[in-house]
């Protein structure tokens, strides 16, 4: 096929440099080198950028490498046809492949494999010989087609990424919600929440649940002594230390003042007396250096109380009996001289 089977008229406006398609990349593929140089000179007035291809074999090289804007395809050519490139282009249209990316077919033949090529995708259908005016606007509209599909596909992801971000705000709010801001560790509501959860579990499957009231000794007198952004440090490095003596399932919660609380779950009550010795140790180990006014520096201790209750128990049938038997050991384990663990006993 030659130049002069087709009509040479340009489109109109096609003498201005540059189109409203500049920077737009339009792949020709087609065998007939004359063709190709045809559609080139009537389309180049646009501003397109043009890339060749002269088999299926090489367009899909070149969709790979440059990602065009627009395909304009013969349907009849060596080894791998037009028709058989759309189906590959088409199949592959997700954002992991070639994404969207519209195809002309060309062929000289009136009806041979129209049907066909527009059931498989193709966007468009052209006869040979035809006017350089029907395919320039043609192109426009494809492109126009692809532009929208583009900003559609931005706006999408656009969308996809503001849900993230929304997803994240909400799960930090929750998180926050549910956290003490002066320790990091679980609130009283959080706790309170998953203590019922817990307890029904345990009481459901018959297994065993420990819960650990903790208090600071003489918590009141550091900060008297010491001022209360100490008293804040003091509190700090006590749930530090106590945080890092349990597990990663067990959680450890600010109740109220110097007062810590732990839920132990499937935790026997021989386990969960280990854990609350560890616990206490730990605390017992601490020391904090409090610098004074005058820039003297001074070594603190502190030690803690610890009362303990577990699941199963006869005589603890509800959530609130758990805690009241644990805040009972823990009454008398500061009775008992502070800086030790009681255990509930039936």
């Amino acid at each position: 096929m030659t130049p002069d089977s087709f009509n040479r008229r340009t489109p109109e406006g096609g003498r201005r440099a540059g189109g409203e398609g500049t920077g737009r990349t339009v792949l020709i593929v087609d065998d007939d080198p004359a063709h190709v140089q045809h559609v080139r000179e009537g389309l180049a007035p646009q501003g397109y950028r043009f890339r060749e291809a002269r088999d299926g074999a090489q367009a899909l090289s070149a969709i790979r490498e440059h990602r065009p804007d627009l395909i304009l395809m013969d349907v009849e050519m060596p080894g791998l046809g037009g028709v058989e490139v759309c189906r590959i282009v088409k199949a592959n249209a997700g954002e992991g492949g070639f994404g969207f990316i519209p195809v002309i077919l060309m062929t000289a033949r009136q009806a041979a494999g129209k049907v066909e090529g527009l059931e498989l995708g193709a966007d468009d259908y052209l006869v040979k010989p035809f006017d350089m005016l029907e395919l320039s606007a043609r192109v426009k509209s494809m492109l126009r087609l692809k532009a929208l599909q583009d900003a559609l596909i931005e706006k999408n992801r656009e969308l996809d990424r503001a849900n993230k971000e929304l997803a994240r705000k909400r799960e930090e709010l929750l998180t926050l919600s549910r956290t003490d801001p002066l320790t990091g560790l679980s609130n009283r509501r959080y706790f309170e929440e998953r203590l019922g959860e817990e307890f029904a579990r345990a009481r459901r499957y018959r297994s065993a649940l420990s819960l650990v009231m903790l208090d600071i000794d003489h918590f009141k007198r550091i900060n008297d002594t010491y001022g209360h952004p100490f008293g804040d440090e003091v509190l700090r490095a006590v749930a530090l230390a106590s945080r890092a003596r349990l597990r990663e399932v067990d959680l450890l919660a600010r109740y109220g003042g110097e007062e810590l609380i732990a839920l132990l779950p499937e935790t026997p009550p021989a386990d969960a007396l280990r854990a609350c010795e560890r616990v206490r140790e730990a605390i017992e180990m601490l020391t904090l250096e409090y610098r004074a006014s005058d820039g003297t520096q001074q070594a603190v201790r502190c030690t803690a109380s610890l009362g303990l209750a577990s699941l199963p128990s006869a005589g603890l049938q509800t959530a609130e009996d758990l805690m009241r038997a644990a805040d009972e050991s823990l009454y008398r384990a500061k009775e008992g001289g502070r800086n030790r663990v009681r255990q509930h006993e039936e």
